[in-house]
């Protein structure tokens, strides 16, 4: 009998997981053997953090090739094939969205093996449900460009398409650029539209602030800097 593919939310920061991890999830993560994992350095702190009952080294752990072809996705899906369970784990939060764990779950239903999806904290969703935008109609467009101008016209496009189909946009920065991120939003959307800015989200420094684009602009955006960050734009309908 084939095993199962468990799609295992990692954590978003240095949290006890009983904090934000249900019962079943951290059972089923605590019984597990082999892993595919974005990164081992953060699979393993997170292995950690679980106080598993054997040793890590233990554990049968492949990393996910950011572009693995069919050949190697099906080799990492083998132990399944052999009736092993896996659990396949994310950088942060839960796999297979904005991650490249998608493509091996997409192998895992096409080789017939069950997929099962555990239950954990999920930045996208916690920031849409935090902001009072739009969550019955919404996009997620990961990194927005980084030059300046380039950053600026992407977030004008966002909010034309915000204004005209009533969707909040969501979108994430590398920690360090959230300042200048911060400044970008107010310098270039419209003073009415609402921008929500959620850091740390579920750890002890959470932070979660809605305003409009011209009141970002009087904020000290220095307080979020170099923390872990998701952005909800949302325009005024036409």
């Amino acid at each position: 009998m084939a095993g199962t593919l468990y799609l295992v939310p990692n954590l978003l920061g240095l949290v006890p997981p009983s904090e934000v991890l249900p019962a079943r999830t951290l059972a089923i993560a605590r019984s597990l053997t082999y892993w595919v994992v974005e990164s081992p350095k953060p699979a393993r702190a997170f292995m950690k953090s679980l106080e598993l009952a054997v040793p890590i080294a233990s554990l049968h752990i492949d990393a996910l090739p950011e572009h693995a072809d069919v050949v190697a996705l099906a080799a990492l899906l083998r132990p399944a094939g052999d009736g092993q369970d896996i659990g396949l784990l994310s950088d942060a939060g839960c796999p297979g969205v904005a991650d490249p764990g998608a493509r091996l779950v997409a192998a895992a239903h096409a080789a017939g093996i069950r997929v099962v999806p555990l239950v954990g904290p999920s930045s996208l969703l916690l920031a849409l449900m935090a902001s009072g935008m739009n969550g019955q109609g919404f996009a997620f467009h990961g990194y927005l460009p980084v030059p300046a101008e380039q950053r600026a016209q992407a977030l004008r496009r966002l909010e034309d398409d915000s204004r005209t189909h009533h969707r909040a946009q969501l979108f994430i920065e590398t920690p360090y650029r959230n300042e200048a991120m911060i400044r970008a939003l107010g310098d270039a959307l419209q003073p009415s539209t609402q921008v929500l800015v959620a850091a740390d989200l579920t750890l002890p420094t959470e932070t979660i602030e809605r305003r409009s684009a011209a009141a970002w602009r009087q904020v000290d955006a220095s307080r979020f800097a170099k923390r872990p960050a998701l952005f909800v734009l949302e325009a005024a309908p036409r």
